[in-house]
């Protein structure tokens, strides 16, 4: 529908869209978190959702992850902050939702707070404190020779791990949200904990929101209706449907 996306390197970001209201210029960006890509289970239910309820959907795979071009040492957070206005651009005349998991919300709070296009902002189990990440899980792992979560396909690199340090934490850019935001997060959470959530909300603006669904763990396993159906009624509610 829209033709082919790409980032600024030519790298293709493979997508599907979700139609909704056919007539409706209101859209919902669905991006994933690290080692993922948008075929995750929770993330083709959060886009069927949606579009179940009239909201289009747009969900894609950041430059290097699933189907997309590029190479996976390259995915970091600061280049898919482009990747994500990359696609923001494809939609010009939309208003535009970013819904970012993990990973990816890290890239959204860095996105929107920078970018008036994206209207509404939603993080699931968002990543915040980018650097006590990097080093909690992967602080045993050796750029270049090791991977992530011994996944062969998802080799850790230097780059990924200079540039999660130079980041450090996008906490104190909750205070530059000005736009709606929502927040969801398991309270069962071993990878980003519900604290990242609970840190960046304490300096949002009184337009945030935050749920915490009991006993859900980062990707929403078990609670994956839970999960849609508090981000649809959210979404349906701030675009006035």
């Amino acid at each position: 529908m829209f033709g082919d996306i790409a980032n600024s390197a030519g790298e293709r970001l493979d997508y599907s869209f979700h139609q909704g209201d056919a007539d409706s210029r209101d859209i919902v960006v669905i991006g994933h978190g690290v080692t993922g890509n948008k075929d995750r289970p929770f993330v083709v239910s959060l886009a069927e959702g949606l579009a179940s309820a009239g909201v289009n959907a747009l969900r894609f795979s950041f430059a290097g992850n699933g189907d997309s071009g590029g190479q996976f040492v390259d995915a970091t957070i600061s280049k898919e902050v482009e990747d994500l206005g990359a696609v923001v651009d494809a939609l010009d005349g939309y208003r535009v939702v970013y819904v970012g998991h993990s990973m990816g919300g890290a890239v959204g709070v860095l996105r929107a707070s920078r970018d008036a296009r994206i209207q509404y902002l939603v993080s699931l189990a968002g990543m915040v404190h980018t650097q006590a990440f990097a080093e909690r899980e992967f602080g045993d792992v050796e750029p270049g020779k090791g991977c992530m979560w011994e996944d062969e396909d998802c080799p850790l690199s230097q780059q990924y791990v200079d540039d999660m340090a130079q980041i450090d934490s996008v906490v104190e850019l909750g205070a530059k949200i000005a736009v709606p935001w929502l927040l969801v997060h398991g309270s069962e959470d071993d990878v980003v904990p519900p604290e990242d959530s609970a840190d960046i909300i304490a300096r949002a603006s009184s337009g945030t929101e935050q749920v915490v669904i009991a006993g859900a763990n980062h990707v929403f396993s078990d609670h994956a209706d839970e999960m849609v159906q508090v981000v649809v009624e959210w979404v349906q509610r701030q675009l006035g449907r």
